[in-house]
């Protein structure tokens, strides 16, 4: 049976492996990141489009870099973490 600790850990790792998957996606294919996030405002009724499409490119690009970054850094932490238990 998993404990509540455990029950943490794999929602966190989870949640980290999701970031990092979605900063690859920017890093990669920004392009598509975009029309992603485009589709999902659709769904709610807004209509988001880029003034400048090279800036938001780059700046997706740089988005993704900071989420891939920040997810390798906590899932190191995490695994540090639980190593030590």
């Amino acid at each position: 049976m998993i404990r509540g600790f455990e029950k943490v850990i794999i929602v966190a790792i989870s949640v980290t492996l999701v970031i990092l998957s979605f900063g690859i996606l920017c890093v990669r294919r920004p392009e598509r990141a975009i029309e992603m996030q485009k589709k999902f405002y659709e769904k709610i009724n807004w209509r988001l489009e880029p003034i400048v499409v090279k800036r938001e490119l780059k700046n997706t690009r740089i988005m993704g870099i900071f989420m891939v970054v920040a997810g390798a850094l906590t899932l190191l932490l995490i695994i540090l973490r639980t190593m030590k238990k």
